[in-house]
């Protein structure tokens, strides 16, 4: 069902080139692959032992809470590197590695975080204070840190005693919860920090059900049970590889032959074919991210450095940035690239979330594209180049984007990549355009203020403007939720009238499992959790999750991903 792409010597208009594509996908939804409701966890009992393959879709990056910024990585996070505080499933915070939820005092102004004794890191050191603080403020002060934009209004940070951490903030800091119930809240051991410096992502040393064991870059990383972790005795399997598969049927292959028994974030066409399938499961949330196009408008020193201007025609006039999105059906594309089985998006918060608000997206407009185009005095077809992850449906999403575009007057050029270096580049603001999403926070700033404020530490795109950054700080705070809620729909208004953030759609979280697997949980974070995970009770044969060969502490086989290469 691959679309035709347009090129100089072969025109091919977009209503004929969708029209193949929507009918070559049509048969494929019928009443044995509808999803049906969500189904976020498993509670089936199971039994101690075995190992548990998950397969990615792609790598993550670097193992390093203040460094990472991919969902595959938070997924191996949420197995090895606890957070003083966590989610559920109906989104609602609660402590983890913190003893209590936060004292505030002071007008907001002053927060307490009383700490879990005793728990202890993978290395064996004990988890106190000290290391809360050694931790929160690497994730604040290290140059290269992501996490830096979400805990810039903490001023100083100070154990006092072994158990309590106090901070205080310049002023009320709203998002600060939901920061410390991700990538902000995890803590480090500070002897491996000390001992590993820089190196410390291939060393990674947290407080969690398991422990790191190996990574091969590109293939595989393994982790081992922790006898370290507080509540070791609740955890059944005995190790977790996490493999990548960038192919999705690649992965659904490594499901049915046992090689994996998890594959995550799976595509609509693969949840689909899954669906008929009575030896796999499947679980479905809504999420609270987004995924879309960032233009580069003024990226030109890499991230968390003061914007300058990008020389591309998308990044010279506004205008132009516009027409391009009035090219774009989103309706269209959900239907052609996933099925109909995602949901369309015009801004950076979910509905699902406590500030989201319902909005309708504006339709695809050619005739205002070419008049904003005709406007600007471009000549012939602009020209963009598209950077775009190298996977099947990736490129599927790239190639509808480059036929709807034509029909507006641009020639878009699309370079795959593979998604961690297409990261590396976007960061470096090496790219005109990228295709490139965020899994989401609870808070709505954890989706906006590092992506959209001029000094922001995921602020791929370069943008800089004053209402937004205005609005970004009065977001942060106001406590009242109704005005909070008015401030978010102001700066989305904002963000989307500078044309530089895109926002497509919204995935689903489709994970699919072999049935001899329990205990899972898949909430609204998109995460996969398996502290609790195992082999159901009574499971056997291929349902005994061995890997390929376990010997002297590695995990060696030959997977249908190794073979496929």
């Amino acid at each position: 069902m691959r679309l035709r792409v347009s090129t100089p010597s072969r025109a091919v208009t977009l209503t004929a080139a969708l029209a193949l594509t929507v009918t070559g996908c049509a048969s494929l939804t019928t009443s044995a692959t509808e999803v049906g409701g969500v189904r976020m966890g498993d509670d089936r009992p199971v039994r101690d032992g075995g190992t548990l393959t998950v397969a990615f879709k792609s790598d993550p990056d670097k193992l390093d809470p203040s460094l990472g910024s991919t969902l595959v990585g938070r997924s191996v996070f949420a197995a090895m590197c606890q957070k003083l505080y966590d989610t559920d499933a109906k989104n609602r915070i609660k402590p983890q590695l913190a003893a209590g939820m936060p004292k505030v005092s002071d007008g907001g102004r002053k927060v307490v975080i009383e700490v879990r004794r005793g728990a202890r890191f993978s290395d064996g050191t004990r988890m106190d204070a000290e290391a809360v603080e050694t931790s929160l403020k690497r994730h604040r002060d290290l140059p290269e840190s992501a996490r830096s934009s979400e805990l810039e209004p903490v001023e100083s940070i100070e154990a006092v005693g072994d158990d309590k951490v106090e901070l205080r903030l310049k002023e009320p800091y709203e998002p600060l919860l939901g920061a410390l119930a991700d990538r902000s809240g995890m803590v480090m051991s500070p002897r491996a920090l000390k001992k590993y410096g820089k190196d410390f992502a291939t060393h990674p040393s947290c407080v969690g059900p398991f422990r790191f064991k190996q990574r091969v870059t590109g293939d595989r990383i393994v982790l081992e049970k922790d006898p370290n972790y507080y509540a070791a005795s609740r955890v059944h399997l005995n190790r977790v590889v996490y493999r990548t598969i960038i192919d999705g049927n690649v992965r659904l292959a490594n499901l049915r032959s046992g090689d994996s028994q998890i594959s995550d974030q799976t595509a609509p066409l693969e949840v689909q074919s899954a669906l008929t399938d009575d030896k796999l499961q499947l679980f479905n949330s809504p999420t609270l991210g987004y995924q879309g196009l960032t233009v580069n408008i003024g990226n030109t020193r890499g991230l968390g450095k003061k914007p300058g201007k990008k020389n591309s025609s998308l990044a010279r006039d506004k205008r132009i940035r516009q027409a391009f999105e009035l090219s774009l059906d989103r309706s269209l594309i959900n239907k052609i690239v996933f099925q109909g089985m995602y949901d369309t998006a015009c801004g950076p918060v979910a509905p699902s979330s406590e500030l989201g608000t319902k909005t309708k997206c504006p339709g695809r407009d050619l005739g205002k594209a070419r008049r904003l185009l005709r406007e600007t005095g471009a000549k012939g077809r602009v020209p963009v180049e598209l950077t775009i992850s190298n996977t099947v449906e990736d490129m599927r999403l790239g190639q509808v984007v480059q036929a709807m575009a034509k029909d507006a007057g641009f020639q878009v050029k699309l370079r795959p990549t593979e998604f961690t270096t297409l990261l590396e580049h976007a960061d470096k603001g090496d790219f005109e355009a990228v295709s490139v999403g965020w899994s989401g926070r609870l808070d709505p700033a954890g989706n906006i203020d590092a992506f959209a404020a001029t000094l922001g530490s995921e602020n791929r795109s370069g943008l800089s403007d004053k209402r937004i950054d205005s609005l970004i700080e009065d977001g942060r705070r106001t406590a009242d939720p109704d005005e909070r809620r008015d401030i978010y729909r102001d700066v989305t208004r904002a963000i989307n009238d500078q044309h530089a953030l895109i926002y497509l759609y919204r995935q689903r979280n489709y994970v699919v499992a072999t049935k001899d697997v329990g205990g899972l949980r898949v909430y609204g974070d998109g995460l996969i959790r398996v502290e609790n995970a195992g082999y159901v009770r009574g499971s056997s044969g291929s349902a005994l999750g061995l890997p390929p060969v376990e010997q002297g502490g590695e995990v060696r086989g030959d997977s249908t991903e190794a073979r496929s290469r």
